[in-house]
């Protein structure tokens, strides 16, 4: 049994996993996550519905987490973990943990793919999943 670690954060179709966030029917802004409401200070319309997102992405920016954060956020075996912001198109950039790169290997303008991974086990909720970034692989 697993969990994610939100509701409505991300989705599993298969064993892929798809963000899911909101774009506005009037202005075509795409928020991440959710919105209750377009944010476009030029909009008129303010109407959002269900998207799902891009499955693959360019890295802007990243940065390591040597320190372990606040008992809020909850990781299992913590260790430093890089978290990367990537550029999902249409103008929405995401940011998440990045999986599958060595620190001295991560580049700013790598291709990733979004991926789903194991963060904690809960006794109640068993295995709870987040969503990364990994490295794009040829094919």
């Amino acid at each position: 049994m697993s969990a994610m670690v939100a509701d409505g954060l991300f989705a599993l179709h298969g064993d892929e996993p798809r963000l899911i966030g909101t774009r506005c029917t009037a202005c075509d802004t795409v928020y991440f996550p959710q919105a209750p409401s377009c944010r476009n200070p030029d909009c008129r319309e303010k109407t959002i519905e269900r998207a799902v997102l891009p499955t693959r992405g360019i890295l802007v920016s990243y940065t390591v987490q040597r320190y372990q954060p606040p008992s809020l956020f909850r990781i299992d075996d913590w260790q430093p973990y890089a978290i990367g912001l990537v550029d999902l198109g249409d103008g929405l950039e995401v940011m998440g943990m990045l999986s599958g790169f060595a620190f001295d290997g991560i580049a700013i303008r790598t291709p990733v793919r979004l991926v789903a991974e194991p963060l904690y086990a809960d006794a109640e909720r068993g295995l709870v999943l987040t969503y990364k970034f990994a490295p794009e692989i040829e094919p």
